[in-house]
């Protein structure tokens, strides 16, 4: 009995996947004997079960082709329905399902259940509030989905804020233009993006304004329709502050808002809109908290070391 497969084209343009007219399209479907239709970014394959499991596989090794070299070519498909590992149960690009997004050398995914857990709610809520200690993935998955989302043309453009706490966000006083004002607030986000789109590109979508980097006290008075925007760094900001980012959300737009909570750094008696916002907005439906424990740490083994000896001293 014919059944009915839905794989979604995360991270690419999917003209570059369908082909001129939907010719690859035409090319797979009679190399895998399904029926193959494309809605948006998604395709839709109909068949028997054992051949859309081929199918599947074959899907994979495309993405991750387009995403080393450009768009498919009729020889691209020739070579990977042909490929034997393609039959076989376990494929090799079978762990390449959950990928966020796929980069010019590599691909971003979740490496531990709470980067599952964050992913999942990123796909299924508006807004999502990431709580966790440094090193977990918070930000840098944040900006992969962020690009990802971009790429597959669900949203057209990206914002990503910070609060330049240090600077009592009196930017006006300090030397230089604005870029050379906000660069060393908001470089941990431009070192994300380097890891993941091209340099020449990224430049092109800078200038564009396609993807913004801003300090948040930039964001006041403005309405992101069809937006992804990152507030990282959210606990050191204030509750009006906090308050000011969530109500810029416009028409099919998506927040992702990160922070440490044991890392504030807003003046002795000022409370964190992030740790508000915990006792605020909990409940409400299409807003999700995920949160990280140093167990989740991606980065050098010592990070988790280093946060357990901290947690120690200020407890003693």
């Amino acid at each position: 009995m014919a059944e009915e497969k839905h794989i979604k084209l995360k991270g690419i343009n999917p003209i570059d996947f369908f082909g001129f007219q939907d010719n690859n399209l035409s090319i797979l479907e009679e190399a895998l004997s399904i029926q193959i239709s494309g809605r948006g970014n998604e395709l839709i394959m109909r068949g028997e079960p054992v051949k859309l499991e081929k199918a599947e596989r074959v899907v994979n090794e495309l993405l991750f082709m387009i995403n080393k070299n450009g768009p498919l070519s009729a020889a691209d498909i020739e070579t990977v329905t042909r490929f034997p590992g393609v039959d076989e149960k376990s494929s090799k690009t079978d762990h390449l399902k959950d990928v966020i997004l796929y980069t010019k050398s590599s691909y971003i995914k979740p490496k531990n259940k709470s980067q599952e857990n964050y992913f999942k709610a990123t796909r299924d809520n508006d807004i999502v509030v990431s709580i966790g200690p440094a090193g977990t993935g918070k930000t840098y998955l944040a900006v992969a989905v962020a690009i990802a989302q971009l790429k597959e043309r669900e949203v057209n453009r990206i914002i990503l804020c910070r609060p330049a706490v240090e600077a009592g966000e009196s930017l006006g006083f300090l030397p230089g233009d604005l870029q050379e004002k906000v660069d060393p607030y908001l470089r941990p986000l431009y070192d994300a993006l380097y890891e993941m789109v091209p340099p020449d590109k990224l430049q092109r979508q800078l200038e564009r304004r396609v993807i913004e980097i801003v300090p948040l006290a930039y964001m006041r008075g403005r309405t992101l329709n069809s937006s992804f925007v990152i507030l990282d760094e959210a606990q050191n900001t204030t509750a009006s502050q906090m308050k000011m980012f969530l109500t810029r959300l416009g028409a099919n737009s998506k927040a992702i808002i990160t922070g440490d909570i044991t890392q504030i750094d807003l003046p002795s008696g000022v409370e964190s809109g992030l740790v508000q916002i915990q006792s605020i907005l909990t409940g409400i439906d299409g807003i999700e908290f995920v949160y990280f424990s140093k167990k989740d740490v991606v980065r050098h083994r010592l990070v988790m070391e280093i946060i357990s000896a901290y947690e120690k001293f200020d407890k003693e």
